[in-house]
Protein backbone atom coordinates (compact mmCIF):
# COMPACT_ATOMS: atom_id res chain seq x y z
CA UNK A 1 0.00 0.00 0.00
CA UNK A 2 1.35 3.44 -0.87
CA UNK A 3 1.77 6.03 1.85
CA UNK A 4 -1.04 8.08 0.32
CA UNK A 5 -3.40 5.09 0.23
CA UNK A 6 -2.46 4.15 3.78
CA UNK A 7 -3.20 7.66 5.01
CA UNK A 8 -6.63 7.46 3.36
CA UNK A 9 -7.27 4.06 4.91
CA UNK A 10 -6.29 5.35 8.34
CA UNK A 11 -8.69 8.27 8.00
CA UNK A 12 -11.54 6.02 6.96
CA UNK A 13 -10.79 3.50 9.69
CA UNK A 14 -10.85 6.30 12.26
CA UNK A 15 -14.10 7.81 11.01
CA UNK A 16 -16.02 4.70 10.01
CA UNK A 17 -15.00 1.94 12.43
CA UNK A 18 -17.78 -0.63 12.26
CA UNK A 19 -18.71 -3.42 14.62
CA UNK A 20 -21.57 -5.86 14.70
CA UNK A 21 -24.75 -4.46 16.15
CA UNK A 22 -26.74 -7.66 16.61
CA UNK A 23 -28.07 -8.80 19.97
CA UNK A 24 -25.24 -11.34 20.07
CA UNK A 25 -22.62 -8.63 19.80
CA UNK A 26 -24.02 -5.94 22.09
CA UNK A 27 -21.47 -4.00 24.19
CA UNK A 28 -20.95 -5.21 27.74
CA UNK A 29 -19.19 -3.28 30.51
CA UNK A 30 -16.93 -6.20 31.44
CA UNK A 31 -15.70 -8.81 29.00
CA UNK A 32 -17.83 -12.00 29.25
CA UNK A 33 -16.89 -15.49 28.13
CA UNK A 34 -18.84 -15.16 24.85
CA UNK A 35 -16.40 -13.41 22.53
CA UNK A 36 -19.24 -12.18 20.32
CA UNK A 37 -20.54 -9.94 23.10
CA UNK A 38 -17.28 -8.10 23.49
CA UNK A 39 -16.11 -6.97 20.08
CA UNK A 40 -17.61 -3.50 20.50
CA UNK A 41 -16.65 -2.91 24.12
CA UNK A 42 -14.20 -0.13 23.42
CA UNK A 43 -14.47 2.89 25.68
CA UNK A 44 -11.98 4.91 23.64
CA UNK A 45 -13.29 8.44 23.93
CA UNK A 46 -11.10 9.55 21.04
CA UNK A 47 -12.86 7.39 18.44
CA UNK A 48 -16.43 6.65 17.55
CA UNK A 49 -17.84 3.25 18.41
CA UNK A 50 -19.06 3.20 14.85
CA UNK A 51 -22.37 2.24 13.33
CA UNK A 52 -24.26 -0.99 13.37
CA UNK A 53 -24.09 -3.68 10.73
CA UNK A 54 -27.73 -4.04 9.76
CA UNK A 55 -29.61 -6.35 7.44
CA UNK A 56 -28.93 -5.43 3.82
CA UNK A 57 -31.48 -4.44 1.24
CA UNK A 58 -31.82 -6.45 -2.00
CA UNK A 59 -28.75 -7.70 -3.78
CA UNK A 60 -27.72 -5.83 -6.93
CA UNK A 61 -25.43 -6.78 -9.80
CA UNK A 62 -21.75 -5.93 -9.25
CA UNK A 63 -21.44 -4.38 -12.72
CA UNK A 64 -23.82 -2.25 -14.78
CA UNK A 65 -25.82 -3.80 -17.62
CA UNK A 66 -23.97 -3.76 -20.92
CA UNK A 67 -20.53 -3.06 -19.42
CA UNK A 68 -19.40 -6.67 -18.87
CA UNK A 69 -19.88 -10.15 -20.27
CA UNK A 70 -20.43 -13.28 -18.16
CA UNK A 71 -17.46 -15.52 -19.02
CA UNK A 72 -16.96 -18.19 -16.36
CA UNK A 73 -19.31 -19.91 -13.97
CA UNK A 74 -19.09 -21.35 -10.48
CA UNK A 75 -17.68 -24.83 -9.84
CA UNK A 76 -14.86 -27.10 -11.07
CA UNK A 77 -12.45 -25.42 -13.46
CA UNK A 78 -8.93 -26.34 -14.62
CA UNK A 79 -8.61 -29.00 -11.96
CA UNK A 80 -9.56 -26.68 -9.08
CA UNK A 81 -12.72 -25.17 -7.62
CA UNK A 82 -13.74 -21.83 -9.11
CA UNK A 83 -15.43 -20.34 -6.07
CA UNK A 84 -17.03 -17.44 -7.88
CA UNK A 85 -18.07 -16.16 -11.30
CA UNK A 86 -16.28 -13.93 -13.78
CA UNK A 87 -17.50 -10.84 -15.63
CA UNK A 88 -15.16 -9.68 -18.38
CA UNK A 89 -14.89 -5.98 -19.10
CA UNK A 90 -12.35 -3.38 -20.06
CA UNK A 91 -9.86 -2.11 -17.47
CA UNK A 92 -11.48 0.72 -15.53
CA UNK A 93 -15.07 -0.53 -15.82
CA UNK A 94 -16.86 0.37 -12.54
CA UNK A 95 -17.56 -2.34 -9.94
CA UNK A 96 -20.41 -1.83 -7.47
CA UNK A 97 -21.15 -3.23 -4.02
CA UNK A 98 -23.68 -6.03 -4.33
CA UNK A 99 -24.97 -5.65 -0.76
CA UNK A 100 -25.01 -3.09 2.04
CA UNK A 101 -22.17 -3.78 4.45
CA UNK A 102 -18.71 -2.90 5.71
CA UNK A 103 -15.44 -3.25 3.84
CA UNK A 104 -13.26 -5.62 5.86
CA UNK A 105 -10.46 -6.02 3.32
CA UNK A 106 -9.20 -3.75 0.57
CA UNK A 107 -5.69 -4.43 -0.64
CA UNK A 108 -3.34 -7.10 -1.93
CA UNK A 109 -4.29 -10.77 -1.97
CA UNK A 110 -2.62 -13.92 -3.22
CA UNK A 111 -4.03 -14.94 -6.59
CA UNK A 112 -6.34 -11.94 -6.85
CA UNK A 113 -3.64 -9.31 -7.14
CA UNK A 114 -5.89 -6.90 -5.24
CA UNK A 115 -9.30 -7.56 -3.76
CA UNK A 116 -12.16 -6.13 -1.72
CA UNK A 117 -14.18 -8.15 0.80
CA UNK A 118 -17.47 -6.77 2.15
CA UNK A 119 -19.26 -8.29 5.16
CA UNK A 120 -23.06 -7.99 5.15
CA UNK A 121 -26.13 -9.34 6.90
CA UNK A 122 -28.72 -10.91 4.61
CA UNK A 123 -31.66 -11.32 6.93
CA UNK A 124 -29.99 -12.96 9.90
CA UNK A 125 -27.23 -14.63 7.86
CA UNK A 126 -23.66 -13.29 7.77
CA UNK A 127 -22.56 -13.02 4.13
CA UNK A 128 -19.32 -11.88 2.52
CA UNK A 129 -19.00 -10.75 -1.08
CA UNK A 130 -15.57 -10.82 -2.71
CA UNK A 131 -14.37 -8.72 -5.65
CA UNK A 132 -11.02 -9.65 -7.24
CA UNK A 133 -8.30 -8.85 -9.81
CA UNK A 134 -8.33 -5.07 -9.43
CA UNK A 135 -5.16 -3.04 -9.80
CA UNK A 136 -3.98 -1.06 -6.78
CA UNK A 137 -5.22 2.21 -8.26
CA UNK A 138 -8.58 0.59 -8.99
CA UNK A 139 -9.47 0.18 -5.30
CA UNK A 140 -11.92 2.87 -4.24
CA UNK A 141 -13.62 1.57 -1.09
CA UNK A 142 -11.33 1.44 1.95
CA UNK A 143 -11.20 -0.82 4.98
CA UNK A 144 -13.69 0.15 7.66
CA UNK A 145 -15.93 1.99 5.19
CA UNK A 146 -19.68 1.36 5.26
CA UNK A 147 -21.13 0.92 1.79
CA UNK A 148 -24.59 0.45 0.29
CA UNK A 149 -25.57 -1.79 -2.59
CA UNK A 150 -24.84 0.11 -5.78
CA UNK A 151 -21.93 2.14 -4.37
CA UNK A 152 -18.93 2.39 -6.72
CA UNK A 153 -16.24 0.46 -4.82
CA UNK A 154 -13.59 -0.41 -7.45
CA UNK A 155 -12.69 -0.62 -11.13
CA UNK A 156 -12.06 -3.76 -13.15
CA UNK A 157 -8.40 -4.71 -13.52
CA UNK A 158 -6.27 -7.59 -14.73
CA UNK A 159 -4.02 -8.22 -11.73
CA UNK A 160 -2.93 -11.46 -10.09
CA UNK A 161 -3.64 -14.85 -11.67
CA UNK A 162 -5.87 -13.40 -14.36
CA UNK A 163 -6.32 -14.42 -18.00
CA UNK A 164 -7.75 -11.06 -19.02
CA UNK A 165 -9.44 -7.98 -17.61
CA UNK A 166 -12.42 -9.08 -15.55
CA UNK A 167 -14.17 -9.03 -12.18
CA UNK A 168 -14.07 -12.24 -10.16
CA UNK A 169 -17.09 -12.17 -7.83
CA UNK A 170 -17.81 -14.50 -4.90
CA UNK A 171 -20.71 -14.90 -2.45
CA UNK A 172 -20.02 -16.60 0.91
CA UNK A 173 -22.72 -17.61 3.38
CA UNK A 174 -21.28 -17.66 6.89
CA UNK A 175 -18.47 -15.21 6.10
CA UNK A 176 -15.38 -15.44 3.89
CA UNK A 177 -13.02 -15.42 6.89
CA UNK A 178 -15.29 -17.30 9.30
CA UNK A 179 -15.27 -20.70 7.62
CA UNK A 180 -18.35 -20.04 5.53
CA UNK A 181 -19.49 -21.72 2.31
CA UNK A 182 -19.05 -20.38 -1.21
CA UNK A 183 -22.41 -20.20 -3.03
CA UNK A 184 -22.91 -19.75 -6.76
CA UNK A 185 -23.48 -15.97 -6.97
CA UNK A 186 -25.76 -16.40 -9.98
CA UNK A 187 -28.35 -18.12 -7.78
CA UNK A 188 -28.45 -14.91 -5.77
CA UNK A 189 -28.35 -12.57 -8.76
CA UNK A 190 -31.22 -14.38 -10.48
CA UNK A 191 -29.22 -16.83 -12.58
CA UNK A 192 -28.31 -14.42 -15.34
CA UNK A 193 -25.58 -11.94 -16.10
CA UNK A 194 -26.09 -8.41 -14.74
CA UNK A 195 -29.14 -6.80 -16.35
CA UNK A 196 -29.96 -3.93 -13.99
CA UNK A 197 -28.34 -0.64 -13.14
CA UNK A 198 -26.96 -1.32 -9.62
CA UNK A 199 -27.14 2.34 -8.69
CA UNK A 200 -30.86 2.62 -9.44
CA UNK A 201 -32.95 3.01 -6.32
CA UNK A 202 -30.09 2.35 -3.93
CA UNK A 203 -30.87 5.52 -1.98
CA UNK A 204 -34.26 4.10 -0.98
CA UNK A 205 -33.04 0.88 0.65
CA UNK A 206 -34.53 0.34 4.10
CA UNK A 207 -32.13 -1.07 6.71
CA UNK A 208 -33.70 -3.21 9.39
CA UNK A 209 -31.73 -4.16 12.48
CA UNK A 210 -30.87 -7.85 12.67
CA UNK A 211 -31.68 -9.49 15.98
CA UNK A 212 -30.46 -13.07 15.65
CA UNK A 213 -27.19 -14.20 17.20
CA UNK A 214 -24.30 -14.98 14.87
CA UNK A 215 -20.73 -16.11 15.39
CA UNK A 216 -18.73 -12.90 15.30
CA UNK A 217 -15.15 -14.20 14.95
CA UNK A 218 -14.13 -10.88 13.43
CA UNK A 219 -17.12 -10.62 11.11
CA UNK A 220 -17.86 -7.01 10.23
CA UNK A 221 -14.55 -5.73 11.61
CA UNK A 222 -11.80 -4.59 9.25
CA UNK A 223 -8.96 -7.07 9.66
CA UNK A 224 -10.79 -8.96 12.40
CA UNK A 225 -11.15 -12.13 10.35
CA UNK A 226 -7.40 -12.47 9.88
CA UNK A 227 -6.91 -14.12 13.28
CA UNK A 228 -7.06 -17.90 13.01
CA UNK A 229 -9.78 -19.31 15.26
CA UNK A 230 -8.57 -21.16 18.35
CA UNK A 231 -4.96 -19.97 18.19
CA UNK A 232 -5.13 -17.63 21.19
CA UNK A 233 -6.79 -18.01 24.61
CA UNK A 234 -10.52 -17.37 24.37
CA UNK A 235 -10.41 -14.29 26.59
CA UNK A 236 -7.89 -12.67 24.24
CA UNK A 237 -9.64 -13.50 20.97
CA UNK A 238 -12.19 -10.63 20.68
CA UNK A 239 -9.75 -8.03 21.98
CA UNK A 240 -7.00 -9.00 19.54
CA UNK A 241 -9.48 -8.85 16.64
CA UNK A 242 -10.65 -5.42 17.78
CA UNK A 243 -7.15 -4.04 18.45
CA UNK A 244 -6.09 -5.34 15.04
CA UNK A 245 -8.75 -3.18 13.38
CA UNK A 246 -7.47 0.13 14.77
CA UNK A 247 -5.17 0.76 11.79
CA UNK A 248 -4.41 -1.08 8.53
CA UNK A 249 -0.70 -1.46 9.28
CA UNK A 250 -1.00 -3.56 12.45
CA UNK A 251 -3.12 -6.68 12.03
CA UNK A 252 -4.44 -9.19 14.59
CA UNK A 253 -1.83 -11.91 13.81
CA UNK A 254 0.98 -9.42 14.53
CA UNK A 255 -0.54 -8.50 17.88
CA UNK A 256 -1.14 -12.15 18.78
CA UNK A 257 2.44 -13.14 17.97
CA UNK A 258 3.68 -10.10 19.90
CA UNK A 259 1.61 -11.00 22.97
CA UNK A 260 3.06 -14.50 22.96
CA UNK A 261 6.58 -13.09 22.68
CA UNK A 262 5.97 -10.60 25.47
CA UNK A 263 4.43 -12.77 28.19
CA UNK A 264 2.92 -15.88 26.55
CA UNK A 265 -0.63 -14.53 27.13
CA UNK A 266 -0.15 -14.61 30.91
CA UNK A 267 -2.25 -12.02 32.71
CA UNK A 268 -3.91 -11.20 36.02
CA UNK A 269 -2.59 -10.31 39.44
CA UNK A 270 -0.11 -13.20 39.49
CA UNK A 271 1.25 -12.71 35.95
CA UNK A 272 5.06 -12.60 35.78
CA UNK A 273 6.73 -9.20 35.94
CA UNK A 274 9.92 -8.75 33.94
CA UNK A 275 13.23 -7.94 35.69
CA UNK A 276 12.88 -4.39 34.38
CA UNK A 277 9.38 -4.04 35.85
CA UNK A 278 7.26 -4.56 32.70
CA UNK A 279 3.70 -5.58 33.57
CA UNK A 280 0.89 -7.67 32.14
CA UNK A 281 0.29 -9.56 28.91
CA UNK A 282 1.65 -6.70 26.77
CA UNK A 283 4.55 -6.00 29.19
CA UNK A 284 4.06 -2.26 29.59
CA UNK A 285 6.59 -0.34 31.65
CA UNK A 286 4.79 1.74 34.33
CA UNK A 287 5.76 5.03 32.68
CA UNK A 288 4.52 3.88 29.27
CA UNK A 289 1.33 2.51 30.79
CA UNK A 290 0.64 5.91 32.38
CA UNK A 291 0.44 7.29 28.83
CA UNK A 292 -1.35 4.47 27.01
CA UNK A 293 -3.34 2.70 29.71
CA UNK A 294 -7.11 3.15 29.65
CA UNK A 295 -10.25 1.43 30.95
CA UNK A 296 -11.11 -0.27 27.66
CA UNK A 297 -13.11 -3.10 29.26
CA UNK A 298 -15.29 -0.73 31.29
CA UNK A 299 -14.75 -2.38 34.66
CA UNK A 300 -13.76 0.88 36.34
CA UNK A 301 -10.05 0.05 36.54
CA UNK A 302 -7.10 0.93 34.33
CA UNK A 303 -5.17 -2.29 34.73
CA UNK A 304 -2.10 -3.43 32.74
CA UNK A 305 -2.91 -7.00 33.82
CA UNK A 306 -6.42 -6.81 32.35
CA UNK A 307 -6.71 -8.48 28.94
CA UNK A 308 -8.95 -5.83 27.41
CA UNK A 309 -7.07 -2.84 28.79
CA UNK A 310 -3.66 -4.24 27.87
CA UNK A 311 -4.46 -5.48 24.36
CA UNK A 312 -6.26 -2.32 23.30
CA UNK A 313 -3.45 -0.17 24.69
CA UNK A 314 -0.98 -2.36 22.80
CA UNK A 315 -2.96 -1.88 19.58
CA UNK A 316 -3.17 1.91 19.95
CA UNK A 317 0.52 2.19 20.86
CA UNK A 318 1.59 -0.03 17.96
CA UNK A 319 -0.55 1.96 15.51
CA UNK A 320 1.00 5.22 16.69
CA UNK A 321 4.47 3.74 16.27
CA UNK A 322 3.44 2.50 12.83
CA UNK A 323 2.35 6.01 11.87
CA UNK A 324 5.69 7.39 13.06
CA UNK A 325 7.54 4.73 11.08
CA UNK A 326 5.64 5.49 7.87
CA UNK A 327 6.34 9.20 8.31
CA UNK A 328 10.05 8.49 8.84
CA UNK A 329 10.17 6.23 5.78
CA UNK A 330 8.51 8.95 3.71
CA UNK A 331 11.05 11.46 5.00
CA UNK A 332 13.92 9.11 4.16
CA UNK A 333 15.21 8.99 7.74
CA UNK A 334 14.65 5.25 8.25
CA UNK A 335 14.43 2.24 5.94
CA UNK A 336 12.96 -1.22 6.28
CA UNK A 337 9.70 -3.12 6.65
CA UNK A 338 7.12 -0.91 8.46
CA UNK A 339 5.81 -3.71 10.70
CA UNK A 340 9.30 -4.84 11.68
CA UNK A 341 10.33 -1.26 12.41
CA UNK A 342 7.18 -0.76 14.52
CA UNK A 343 7.97 -3.86 16.55
CA UNK A 344 11.55 -2.68 17.03
CA UNK A 345 10.21 0.66 18.27
CA UNK A 346 7.91 -1.10 20.75
CA UNK A 347 10.88 -2.99 22.12
CA UNK A 348 13.67 -0.41 21.99
CA UNK A 349 11.86 2.88 21.51
CA UNK A 350 11.21 4.88 18.36
CA UNK A 351 14.20 7.08 19.16
CA UNK A 352 16.50 4.07 18.82
CA UNK A 353 14.96 3.21 15.45
CA UNK A 354 15.49 6.79 14.30
CA UNK A 355 19.07 7.04 15.51
CA UNK A 356 20.04 3.79 13.78
CA UNK A 357 17.93 4.59 10.69
CA UNK A 358 16.30 1.17 10.98
CA UNK A 359 16.15 -1.79 13.35
CA UNK A 360 18.73 -1.12 16.10
CA UNK A 361 21.70 -3.50 16.22
CA UNK A 362 20.66 -4.79 19.64
CA UNK A 363 20.57 -8.57 19.92
CA UNK A 364 17.44 -8.49 22.07
CA UNK A 365 15.56 -6.24 19.65
CA UNK A 366 16.55 -8.14 16.53
CA UNK A 367 15.62 -11.48 18.11
CA UNK A 368 12.33 -9.96 19.31
CA UNK A 369 11.38 -8.74 15.84
CA UNK A 370 12.40 -12.00 14.14
CA UNK A 371 10.45 -14.13 16.63
CA UNK A 372 7.24 -12.15 16.17
CA UNK A 373 7.47 -11.96 12.38
CA UNK A 374 8.07 -15.70 12.06
CA UNK A 375 5.34 -16.45 14.61
CA UNK A 376 2.61 -14.61 12.68
CA UNK A 377 1.83 -17.62 10.49
CA UNK A 378 0.49 -19.59 13.44
CA UNK A 379 -2.10 -16.91 14.14
CA UNK A 380 -3.08 -16.06 10.57
CA UNK A 381 -6.33 -17.41 9.15
CA UNK A 382 -5.35 -19.32 6.04
CA UNK A 383 -8.41 -18.02 4.21
CA UNK A 384 -7.53 -14.37 4.80
CA UNK A 385 -4.57 -14.09 2.44
CA UNK A 386 -6.27 -14.67 -0.90
CA UNK A 387 -7.85 -17.22 -3.18
CA UNK A 388 -7.13 -20.51 -1.46
CA UNK A 389 -9.60 -21.44 1.27
CA UNK A 390 -8.33 -24.64 2.91
CA UNK A 391 -10.99 -27.07 4.08
CA UNK A 392 -8.81 -28.70 6.74
CA UNK A 393 -9.06 -32.14 5.13
CA UNK A 394 -5.31 -32.61 4.48
CA UNK A 395 -6.04 -32.66 0.76
CA UNK A 396 -3.12 -33.09 -1.66
CA UNK A 397 -4.95 -31.03 -4.28
CA UNK A 398 -4.97 -28.13 -1.85
CA UNK A 399 -1.22 -28.49 -1.35
CA UNK A 400 -0.75 -28.17 -5.10
CA UNK A 401 -3.17 -25.23 -5.26
CA UNK A 402 -1.29 -23.49 -2.47
CA UNK A 403 2.03 -23.84 -4.32
CA UNK A 404 0.53 -22.82 -7.66
CA UNK A 405 -0.52 -19.50 -6.16
CA UNK A 406 3.17 -18.56 -6.26
CA UNK A 407 4.16 -19.72 -9.75
CA UNK A 408 6.69 -17.22 -11.08
CA UNK A 409 7.83 -16.13 -7.61
CA UNK A 410 11.64 -15.70 -7.47
CA UNK A 411 13.90 -18.24 -5.81
CA UNK A 412 15.41 -16.73 -2.66
CA UNK A 413 17.87 -18.76 -0.60
CA UNK A 414 16.39 -19.17 2.89
CA UNK A 415 13.13 -17.60 1.69
CA UNK A 416 9.67 -18.68 2.71
CA UNK A 417 7.96 -20.28 5.66
CA UNK A 418 4.50 -21.49 6.69
CA UNK A 419 3.34 -17.90 6.34
CA UNK A 420 4.35 -17.53 2.67
CA UNK A 421 7.33 -15.99 0.88
CA UNK A 422 9.93 -13.92 2.69
CA UNK A 423 12.72 -11.78 1.35
CA UNK A 424 10.78 -11.65 -1.90
CA UNK A 425 10.50 -15.37 -2.58
CA UNK A 426 11.00 -19.03 -1.64
CA UNK A 427 13.74 -21.59 -1.60
CA UNK A 428 12.74 -25.21 -2.23
CA UNK A 429 11.97 -26.20 1.36
CA UNK A 430 10.37 -22.83 2.11
CA UNK A 431 7.86 -23.50 -0.66
CA UNK A 432 7.07 -27.01 0.57
CA UNK A 433 6.75 -25.75 4.16
CA UNK A 434 4.16 -23.20 3.06
CA UNK A 435 2.24 -25.52 0.72
CA UNK A 436 1.95 -28.42 3.19
CA UNK A 437 0.97 -26.14 6.07
CA UNK A 438 -1.64 -24.34 3.98
CA UNK A 439 -2.97 -27.40 2.16
CA UNK A 440 -3.40 -29.28 5.44
CA UNK A 441 -5.44 -26.44 6.91
CA UNK A 442 -2.59 -25.64 9.30
CA UNK A 443 -2.45 -29.17 10.71
CA UNK A 444 0.98 -30.23 9.38
CA UNK A 445 4.10 -28.15 10.01
CA UNK A 446 7.30 -29.35 8.34
CA UNK A 447 10.85 -28.77 9.56
CA UNK A 448 12.65 -26.05 7.62
CA UNK A 449 15.28 -27.86 5.49
CA UNK A 450 14.95 -30.55 2.81
CA UNK A 451 17.14 -32.91 4.86
CA UNK A 452 14.85 -32.50 7.87
CA UNK A 453 11.69 -32.80 5.78
CA UNK A 454 12.90 -36.19 4.54
CA UNK A 455 12.41 -37.50 8.11
CA UNK A 456 8.66 -36.71 8.12
CA UNK A 457 5.97 -39.18 7.00
CA UNK A 458 6.62 -42.39 5.09
CA UNK A 459 8.59 -43.13 1.94
CA UNK A 460 6.58 -44.36 -1.04
CA UNK A 461 7.71 -45.58 -4.48
CA UNK A 462 8.27 -42.60 -6.75
CA UNK A 463 5.88 -44.02 -9.35
CA UNK A 464 3.13 -43.99 -6.72
CA UNK A 465 3.57 -40.33 -5.83
CA UNK A 466 0.27 -38.47 -5.84
CA UNK A 467 -0.40 -34.72 -6.02
CA UNK A 468 0.66 -33.18 -2.72
CA UNK A 469 3.34 -35.75 -1.88
CA UNK A 470 6.90 -34.48 -1.49
CA UNK A 471 9.65 -35.49 -3.93
CA UNK A 472 13.33 -35.30 -2.99
CA UNK A 473 16.49 -35.15 -5.09
CA UNK A 474 20.11 -33.88 -5.29
CA UNK A 475 21.23 -36.53 -2.84
CA UNK A 476 24.36 -36.23 -0.71
CA UNK A 477 25.71 -37.92 2.42
CA UNK A 478 23.67 -35.51 4.55
CA UNK A 479 20.46 -36.31 2.69
CA UNK A 480 18.43 -34.65 -0.08
CA UNK A 481 19.53 -31.20 -1.16
CA UNK A 482 16.29 -30.46 -2.97
CA UNK A 483 12.57 -30.96 -2.44
CA UNK A 484 9.46 -30.29 -4.51
CA UNK A 485 5.75 -31.12 -4.60
CA UNK A 486 4.48 -33.95 -6.77
CA UNK A 487 1.85 -33.10 -9.38
CA UNK A 488 1.42 -36.62 -10.75
CA UNK A 489 2.31 -37.78 -14.23
CA UNK A 490 6.04 -37.50 -13.57
CA UNK A 491 5.91 -33.76 -12.83
CA UNK A 492 6.41 -31.50 -9.84
CA UNK A 493 6.23 -27.88 -8.75
CA UNK A 494 9.35 -26.53 -7.08
CA UNK A 495 11.60 -23.55 -6.40
CA UNK A 496 14.68 -24.64 -8.39
CA UNK A 497 17.71 -22.44 -7.74
CA UNK A 498 19.09 -18.91 -7.59
CA UNK A 499 18.07 -16.90 -10.63
CA UNK A 500 15.03 -19.07 -11.31
CA UNK A 501 11.38 -18.94 -10.20
CA UNK A 502 8.73 -21.26 -8.77
CA UNK A 503 7.70 -23.45 -11.70
CA UNK A 504 6.29 -26.77 -12.81
CA UNK A 505 8.81 -29.21 -14.27
CA UNK A 506 9.51 -32.92 -14.89
CA UNK A 507 10.80 -34.94 -11.95
CA UNK A 508 14.59 -35.01 -11.65
CA UNK A 509 16.49 -38.23 -12.12
CA UNK A 510 16.94 -40.22 -8.91
CA UNK A 511 14.14 -38.54 -6.99
CA UNK A 512 12.41 -40.29 -4.11
CA UNK A 513 8.93 -39.60 -2.71
CA UNK A 514 7.49 -39.20 0.74
CA UNK A 515 3.91 -38.86 1.95
CA UNK A 516 3.66 -36.41 4.84
CA UNK A 517 -0.14 -36.12 5.23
Amino acid sequence: MTLQRRATALLLAATATTVLGTTACAPQPVIPHDRCKTTSADNDQGASAGGQLRASGPITAPTKAGTTTFTSGFGPRWGTAHQGVDFAGSVGTPIYAALDGVVVRSGTATGFGHWIVIDSLVGDTPVSTVYGHMFADGLIAREGQQVKAGDHIADIGNDGESTGAHLHFEYWEGGRFQGGTAIDPMTKLGGTAPTTDPAAGSDNIELAAAASPIDCAGFGTAGGGELATGTVPAEFDPWIRKAGSICPGIRPPVLASQLYAENQFRHGANAPISPSGALGPAQFMPGTWATWGKDYDGDGNVDPNSVGDAVMAQGHFMCTLNDQVYAAIAAGTVAGDPVELSLAAYNAGFGAVQSHRGIPPYTETRNYVAKIVLGQAKYTSLSSTGRLVPNGSKDGAQVVAAARQYLGTPYVWGGGSTGGPSGGGFDCSGLTSYAIFTGSGGKVTLPRTSEQQWTVGIEIPIDQAQPGDLVFGSWADSGPGHVGIALGGGRMIHAPTTGDVVKEAPLMSGMKARRVM
